[in-house]
């Protein structure tokens, strides 16, 4: 990733969004300014880097000046210059893309670092509450979400007003079931892949595989696996109760999850739920079990009473935390919400 010396008025940036279904590119035009975004399928491209060119090639043509800045997220770990997307086949080379693109600089961090860094500029607006509590400002927010696959950051203080995010994949931290129905979902997928991440069944493709493991426990016949969106469907708008026995057990287990990243980062300052799949069912999220399985941590009860847990439905939420981190990276100033 190269970067040159660079006015922090060097305006309009380019800020895109790699998920492993959806890529998204907004312009920012001054700080925080934030334009329209474009939404494109990653299965209708090659690589990244023709997504790209489609975007920039668009704005030349409608007279924009091009971007000499950029900065991305991807639902993927970036450790060096060679990046491989988990869910999706693309890689490249991130200074070779810069060079073919002509930037100057393209920072490339992992998609939920880029969420956690968006976390104090998100507008009130943009969150639900899932559960009350106190939270604590000066302390660490923990950021858990289910979508393609599961994501996991944190956004801890650090001296001087700044703020680190964290650049892990706790989204493949162990799972531990508690209902029979979690057993069976885990039993199930123990069987196939071996080792259960978290990610195997707080995800999509996870949604899908504890519907089909309670279907087959329960001796239903299934013509093929349903979809994540069949069974959200079938939960909230047919009342299917195979299918709600299937959402339970996946609010359960992310209720779970969602308390021991809080634990393990310390996060007294909130914890934010993201990703694909919760925004568009928080009144279900709200009534679940999740609140409950969420204190249910032994000794740790009364710690994790005092944690407020939201989720974040605001449009695009990333966006703003990838300008942070390209305003940290051309050494701007730190731009606190």
């Amino acid at each position: 990733m190269a970067t040159t010396a660079s006015s922090y008025a060097d305006f309009p940036r380019l800020l895109g969004d790699i998920g492993g279904t959806n890529v998204r590119f907004a312009l920012e035009t001054a700080p925080m300014q934030i334009g329209l975004v474009t939404a494109l399928k990653v299965a209708d491209f090659p690589s990244l880097e023709a997504a790209l060119r489609q975007f920039l090639d668009g704005l030349a043509a409608s007279g924009q000046p091009a971007p000499r800045h950029a900065a991305i997220g991807l639902a993927n770990p970036v450790t060096g210059d060679q990046v491989r997307l988990t869910n999706h086949n693309w890689s490249f080379s991130i200074d070779g893309m810069r060079r073919a693109l002509g930037l100057q600089t393209l920072l490339a961090i992992n998609d939920f670092t880029a969420l956690a860094m968006a976390l104090p500029h998100l507008p009130a607006n943009g969150l639900a509450q899932v559960r009350a509590g106190t939270a604590v400002r000066t302390a660490p927010l923990a950021l858990v979400g289910p979508g393609t696959g599961l994501g996991v950051s944190g956004l801890v203080p650090a001296p001087g007003g700044q703020a680190v995010a964290l650049a892990g994949e706790g989204g493949h931290i162990e799972l531990m079931p508690d209902t029979d129905d979690e057993w069976v979902a885990w039993r199930a997928a123990h069987r196939n892949v071996g080792r259960v991440s978290a990610e195997r069944l707080l995800s999509g493709s996870g949604l899908s595989h504890i519907h089909a493991a309670l279907a087959a426990e329960t001796g239903t016949l299934l013509l093929a696996p349903l979809l994540p969106e069949q069974v959200t469907t079938g939960a909230f708008e047919r009342n299917d109760s195979l299918c709600q026995r299937a959402m339970a057990v996946f609010f359960g287990l992310l209720g779970s999850v969602a308390a021991d990243i809080a634990l393990v980062i310390g996060a007294r300052g909130g914890v934010y739920l993201g990703g694909g799949i919760l925004p568009r069912f928080v009144p279900a999220l709200q009534a679940s079990v999740f609140a409950d399985r969420f204190v249910a941590k032994g000794r740790m009860r009364g710690w994790l009473e005092a944690v407020p847990v939201h989720v974040i439905t605001a449009s695009h939420p990333a966006l703003p935390g990838l300008a942070q981190a390209l305003a940290e990276r051309l050494g701007g100033p730190v731009r606190n919400g």
